[in-house]
């Protein structure tokens, strides 16, 4: 109980005194946790009591919440300048034992990014998104970042890119989020992005494949690939092959695809049930631009599954998901027919914000 007194908070509830080795902590947005030293294991539950706290309130007077080199969170008094890293709220808290929903109470479709995260501590932990630049992606960044990780925005265009980290950085100054250049369209790209990132000598403990384009005119890119099949799927798949072994050296790990429902309609077998790689990079006699895009997408799952099957041995998991109906994006902003359809349809669909919380 030294570290309370020191703090100015004496413990006098018997009940919640914490067993030898142990010790409180606190996220960055206000959730009570548990650390044993002993088992270097850390829990959400009081390990007497069984039950989850929270902080109420705001930081007294003369307090700054500050986070070390190490991403732990610790506090300062400036007026009797000192530092602890025990909250000084812990002598208010309040128990969080709801009645424990199943999963799809949990997360509909109304259901936030903040709200998926919210609890959850990610200091130390580095996620990769690319396409982070707008849309689910940045949310997606944001939301990570806003929660503690190291977040690095993989766009091609670092102009809007380097906006998007300013933006992030406006919600909270001490948010640890970069930009780096990645252009899916040129497998080149994709290789200096890797080489680039592991000379950072960091671990990858998330790695997010989001960008996409939609409702592209016929083009071949400058490895003489259909565009829209090599940025939704083949960028991807050529860049996790590259930071494989970062992922499994920093599991455990977990790369997720963004793929679509709209997987569904199409297929990418010939009549005889073979794999027909004519479809994938059609010519463009052969080319309609809602069919790529719906082939990208089963390439996004049959390679997640297929990824996940090699590499969950290894702690690196990977899932595919579909973020939902989402008509806010500038994914449609190849062609006027599709941006009004878009527009028209918004009324029924969801927001970022909601389309990442169905992705995580």
């Amino acid at each position: 109980m030294a570290a309370l007194r020191y703090a100015g908070l004496d413990d006098t509830d018997s009940e919640d005194e914490l067993p030898p080795g142990w010790e409180q902590r606190t996220t960055k947005d206000g959730w009570v946790y548990y650390a044993n030293h002993t088992e270097e294991k850390t829990q959400w539950e009081h390990p007497k009591t069984g039950k989850r706290k929270r902080i109420a309130g705001d930081l007294p007077y003369g307090w700054e919440q500050e986070t070390d080199e190490n991403g732990q969170v610790f506090f300062v008094d400036h007026i009797n300048k000192r530092t602890t890293y025990l909250d000084p709220r812990l002598a208010f808290t309040v128990d969080d034992n709801p009645t424990k929903p199943t999963a799809r109470q949990r997360y509909d479709g109304s259901t936030t990014a903040m709200e998926i995260l919210q609890g959850r501590d990610f200091s130390g932990k580095v996620v990769v998104v690319t396409g982070a630049n707008s849309g689910i992606g940045f949310e997606t960044a944001k939301s990570f970042a806003l929660h503690g990780a190291h977040v690095i925005l993989a766009c091609r265009n670092m102009t809007r890119a380097n906006e998007a980290v300013s933006r992030i950085l406006g919600e909270w100054h001490k948010a640890k989020v970069e930009a780096m250049t990645l252009d899916l369209a040129v497998l080149r790209s994709v290789q200096h992005f890797a080489q680039a990132f592991k000379a950072k000598n960091v671990s990858l403990h998330v790695l997010v494949c989001n960008a996409a384009v939609f409702a592209l005119p016929w083009s071949l890119t400058k490895d003489g690939l259909e565009t829209t099949f090599q940025v939704n799927h083949l960028g991807h798949f050529y860049l996790v092959q590259l930071l494989q072994d970062v992922l499994c050296r920093s599991a455990p790990a977990r790369v997720v695809v963004v793929s679509s429902e709209s997987h569904r309609f199409t297929d990418i077998n010939d009549s005889s049930g073979k794999l027909d790689f004519s479809r994938l990079s059609p010519s463009k006699n052969d080319y309609w631009a809602m069919l790529a895009y719906n082939r990208s997408k089963l390439c996004n799952i049959l390679f997640s599954n297929e990824l996940h099957r090699r590499l969950s041995p290894r702690g690196v998991t990977s899932n595919a998901v579909h973020p939902g109906n989402v008509m806010y994006s500038s994914i449609h902003r190849s062609w006027w027919v599709y941006t009004l359809l878009f527009t028209l349809a918004r009324p029924f669909t969801k927001s970022m914000v909601f389309a990442f919380g169905d992705a995580v």
